[in-house]
């Protein structure tokens, strides 16, 4: 870990007003390697809490370099995750489950594959906690269930739902989170698996990968490097960010505080902001030298131009604070940029 990263874990440790209901649990992690997961992980960890850690992952060998000294630490687990046998893991007391696609570029090119790999690796693991009598079940959904919004003026609860085109190739990405959302509520209703739904709204912050292709942190590398942002799009798409460790905060509150069968938004509704406003904010206070510049370029396989404000008042209740706006957001990120 850079030293951003590690300043983020250490103020998350002050802040989290938890750690003693984790103490001692057994916690199955999925998407262990990627930025909410791994991030989640080390948290998890530095907690001390003597929190038992098993992760399946793909390649193991990159998660023991991704974790560094911390990989001996975490149970990892080299499998396919949808045909691993879990019960071969025996007890865990909490399912989050991370793993999912996130490319927009993989949903257009392999979109049976994205659909399937949600659908069935949320299938698979409630069959599990199903069968355990687990305490407590994450779902990490997206804000892309809501679907086309227009109207940035009302804020988005949990109940609100917009238009997906189920004959669209870029529809497989969000109607597989819809579907797996459905399925989680499902299995609370007839079996009674403490299932949570946490709808995460676009997260970035110290540890994104340096391939990361998410609108926020391109704009951020390349207010960093001083390059100019080139939208290839109108830019008119708004929404709310979250900082990664404000994310994962969020996470353990839902799995600990929240009501079986209830999906809850993860937001920092202050953070709200279009793709163009980032891009002229990022110019206006961190980078006035580089330009912004649109290129339209309708093959990069975007979701379509939406507004979502989305509110996390139903969080919030359960006692969560996010602590970075959109200020800290960027200088935490762009530092990190830089250090890479």
């Amino acid at each position: 870990m850079d030293k951003v990263q590690k300043q983020d874990i250490k103020d998350f440790v002050a802040s989290f007003g938890l750690s003693e209901e984790l103490a001692g649990a057994t916690i199955l992690i999925t998407g262990a390697t990627g930025l909410i997961g791994s991030t989640l992980i080390h948290c998890l960890l530095a907690l001390d809490k003597k929190i038992r850690i098993i992760a399946p992952v793909r390649n193991k060998k990159r998660a023991e370099a991704l974790f560094e000294d911390d990989a001996t630490k975490i149970e990892l687990i080299e499998c396919d995750l949808l045909s691993f046998d879990y019960d071969s893991i025996g007890e865990v007391d909490y399912i989050i489950h991370c793993a999912a696609p996130t490319s927009s570029k993989f949903f257009v090119e392999h979109p049976v594959e994205t659909f399937d790999t949600i659908l069935q690796g949320t299938s698979v693991l409630l069959q599990y906690a199903k069968r355990h009598s687990v305490l407590g079940f994450v779902y990490l959904s997206s804000l892309e269930v809501y679907g086309r919004l227009d109207n940035d003026s009302k804020l988005v609860t949990e109940d609100v739902q917009g238009y997906w085109d189920p004959t669209s190739v870029r529809s497989s990405y969000p109607m597989a989170k819809r579907a797996a959302e459905n399925l989680c509520c499902l299995y609370a209703h007839e079996y009674g698996v403490p299932t949570k739904i946490a709808r995460l709204t676009q997260t970035t912050g110290a540890g994104i990968a340096k391939d990361d292709n998410r609108v926020i942190a391109q704009f951020a590398r390349l207010a960093a490097e001083g390059k100019d942002i080139i939208l290839h799009t109108t830019g008119e798409s708004a929404r709310p960010y979250c900082y990664t460790t404000d994310a994962v905060s969020a996470i353990l509150y839902i799995m600990l505080k929240g009501e079986k069968g209830e999906a809850y938004n993860v937001a920092n509704g202050d953070t709200y902001i279009s793709a163009r406003g980032m891009a002229e904010y990022l110019k206006e206070n961190f980078n006035p030298n580089i330009n912004v510049r649109v290129e339209l370029n309708e093959g990069m396989g975007y979701a379509p131009a939406t507004k979502q404000r989305l509110s996390a008042e139903k969080l919030m209740k359960l006692g969560w604070v996010p602590r970075y706006g959109l200020k800290e957001i960027f200088e935490r990120l762009t530092q990190y940029l830089k250090d890479l």
